[in-house]
Parts: structure tokens; sequence; C-alpha cells
């Protein structure tokens, strides 16, 4: 097996060729620009776990490596013999994964822990690539988390994730050209062509279309908006060819042949949409917490003009955003798992998140701090948080979420830049997730 210095140096060399712009995590980016530590880790270098003092080397998306460098470094000057060694990983949620893959399949990971994405509890638990929680943390490790923050931490019977932070989707509107939000898909249809008509913007409705991660996400939450799902937990299978699954893919389509949203949704990704809503060029935007932030601090021509409200389904309650939670795993093998469970505790609790919420405007998971009255005062858009959280969406809870992920993403950016038909769309991602699930042995019909 190679040495630990070697593997750290192959390690080193997918951390240069991994790309640092693109999905997920990037979008945080431009919130952070010119406050980043000017090496890749934080904190003293990783230890072997022999002498008195250990070093929990921790693997991070760059913006949360960022966003917790004064907290690392605060637990690292009050805790003498156990220090927190940050390595900030690439901004894309894709290419951190590849690293931290890769960094696992070399053999014994440098790393003791590793921030991850919701989406890769199922897959990285099958893989053998982390190690139970609940002996470690205790069996109530969970019990003052909101309930939707408790949502894809679990898997097969064991706790692998401690959250840290509560992001769901949300819905901006303009609230200097609407009175109030719309309060289903029917209305913000509406509300969009009429503001179109009357030429105050150009566009009604802009989100993310782009063969990516976020399209999954767009699609997860207007599938439940009309009465669909994606997965079937009760039999392992996708569920794609409902009539209620054509109806909302076919309302998706509509809204770029009918001129709501424009042909060029199909390239954009949070940024891409952001930018065009933040320019004043569209009513309604779907995106994440943090776009919230960057409206009101760019002071451009929709600061202080912006309202904010959970996604809104086809009928009343129907609606829901897709869960985004970023949460902390122990990874197998780790030769300090205590002092690594030592850390995801302080790490992921209400202190620190209360300092994210201030300075990043993280939404928490712990319930004590939406009690919070200052917390609350200080920053309103916790009060729609707590609210789109009640009805937040996990994505397929399978290991082989990926590969039904990246199905679903070609078909319908495939739909969106073309003449395909929804129910052919639709077909071909229930016929290929089929596959998928058939040669992996599960879901079988």
């Amino acid at each position: 097996m190679a040495s630990l210095s070697s593997r750290r140096q192959v390690l080193q060399l997918l951390l240069s060729a991994l790309p640092i712009t693109g999905i997920g995590m990037a979008q945080r980016a431009g919130a952070l620009a010119g406050r980043r530590p000017s090496a890749d880790q934080v904190g003293p270098p990783a230890s072997t776990g022999q002498g008195s003092g250990q070093t929990v080397s921790v693997l991070m998306p760059a913006p949360f490596a960022d966003a917790t460098a004064q907290a690392v470094q605060r637990f690292n000057r009050s805790h003498g013999s156990l220090q927190i060694a940050v390595t900030r990983g690439p901004l894309d949620t894709e290419a951190l994964s590849d690293l931290a893959s890769s960094s696992l399949l070399l053999g014994e990971s440098p790393f003791d822990l590793l921030l991850m994405d919701i989406s890769w509890t199922a897959r990285y638990a099958a893989a053998g690539w982390l190690a139970p929680l609940e002996r470690l943390l205790g069996e109530e490790a969970m019990a003052g988390l909101l309930p939707a923050a408790r949502l894809g931490n679990a898997f097969d019977g064991h706790l692998w994730r401690m959250p840290l932070s509560g992001d769901t989707a949300l819905l901006y509107w303009r609230s200097d050209l609407l009175p109030r939000p719309p309060r289903n898909t029917a209305e913000l249809v509406a509300m969009a062509r009429e503001l179109q008509g009357q030429g105050r913007v150009r566009w009604g409705y802009v989100w993310q279309g782009r063969q990516y991660e976020g399209l999954s996400c767009v699609v997860l939450e207007v599938l439940h908006a009309f009465g669909a799902q994606w997965w079937n937990g009760q039999s392992g299978r996708t569920d794609l060819q409902s009539p209620a699954a054509l109806e909302a893919i076919t309302w998706l389509d509509d809204l770029v042949r009918s001129g709501i949203s424009p042909p060029g949704v199909a390239n954009f990704a949070e940024n891409d949409a952001l930018q065009l809503f933040s320019a004043g060029e569209a009513a309604f935007l779907r995106n994440w917490p943090y776009a919230w932030g960057l409206i009101e601090q760019e002071a451009g021509p929709v600061s202080g003009r912006v309202g904010v409200t959970p996604m809104v389904g086809a009928a009343a309650g129907s609606g829901g955003g897709t869960l985004g939670t970023w949460g902390l795993s122990l990874l197998a093998g780790s030769p300090r798992p205590h002092a690594a469970a030592q850390v995801i505790r302080w790490l992921t609790g209400p202190e620190v998140q209360r300092e994210l919420v201030l300075s990043q405007g993280y939404a928490p998971t712990w319930q004590s701090l939406y009690s919070d009255a200052e917390l609350m005062a200080s920053h309103p858009l916790l009060t729609v948080q707590r609210e789109a959280l009640s009805s937040a969406l996990l994505r397929p809870l399978t290991p082989l979420y990926a590969q039904l992920s990246d199905v679903l993403q070609r078909q319908i950016n495939g739909l969106l830049a073309s003449d395909l038909r929804p129910e052919l769309a639709l077909a071909r991602a229930q016929r290929q997730s089929d596959l998928i699930l058939r040669a992996a042995g599960a879901g079988q019909p």
C-alpha cells in the first residue's frame, strides 16, 4: 500500500486538477471573495494519532472552510492538545465528492471527517467509507434538531452524519411589483405573464435547468408540487411515468415554451439565475437562502424590493423545497474517532451554527436557535426558512442516487433544450433508471 506521504502527494495533484468553479457550493464563492485563507489547509497539519496531542483533519468545500475559519481558530486556541486542521476542498460539489472518493479509494484517507452533501449519505455508507456515529455521539444525538434536519443522516439502521446547515430551496419574488407572493403554480404563471405583458419584467421565472444536480432538485420540487414522486421508497424504484409526473414535467417544459422562462434556462445554474433576477430582469427566482444576502448586499436594482416565500405547489399545501443540508461524517479507519466525535459535536453545535447565521445567513438545524429572539429579529429570513423546512423534500435515499440523478438530469435537460416530448423524456428516464437498479440487483419490478 502506498505511504501516507505519497497518498498526500496524489491528493494534492487531485486538488490542483479539479475544477474550482461550477455548481453547488460555488454559489457561495462571490459572497466569500476576499475573505479566504491563503493556504488550502487551515490549522496545524494532521497528526498520526501518536503522542500527547491529536489533530483532527477535516475536508470541507471551500465556502464552508472559509465560513468556519474563525470558529476553528478559536477552538484550536482553547483546546490545547486537541486541534482541528481543515483542508479547503473545491467549490464544486461534485468535484469535492470526487476528491473525497479518490482519497478513500487510495486506501487510508488522510482525513478524519468529511463535510458531506445530504445526497451522498447512502452511497458513502453502503461503500463502507463511513463509521457509525451513534455509539460516539449517543442515541439521542439528533433530539434537539428540527424534524426536517434529522432527515438524510441515517441509513440502514445507523447514524452517519450530523448536519451543520439546514438550507432548503426558496421562492424569491418582486415585492415592488406584486402585493403578495403566489399561492400556487397557476398564480405564479399568471402573475409572471401579467408583469411580462405590462413590460415591467422581461422574464417571469428563472431557475436552474443546466444538466447538473441543481436540475434534479428542481425536478424533485416540481414533481412534488403536482402530487407525483421521483422515488418510491416502498418499492425501491423510480416512479416517473404517472399521470401526475407527466403533468408536472409538462408544466416545467411549458415555462420555457411559453416564454415565462428564458430558453437559456437550460444552461442556468444558481448564479446565472440569480444574476438575471438581481438585475431586475425577472419576477420570480428559485434559489437557496444564500441568494438573499447577496441581493441585499449588492445594493442593485432589486435590493430592498424582494420577498421570499417557501416553494409553492399546484394545490394548497403541496409545495416543498429540496433539503440541501451539509453535515459532518466520520470516515472509516480514522485513528482518532473519539477526538473526531468531539469535533463533530462542537462544529455542528448551536454555538457555531449561531455564528454561521450571523456571518453567512446559513439556516440552523437546532430548534433552540429558532426561539432565539435576538437572532430571529436580526435575520427575518429565518422565519421563512423555518416554514420552508417544515415541508422540505429529501432526495432519494439510495446508494445509487448519483446514477439516478444523472439519468434524470440528462433527460430533462434534453427536453428543455430540444423538441423532445415530456412523455418521451420521462419514459427514457424511467427505463434507464430501471436498468441501473436491475444491474445493481435492487428495485426489481
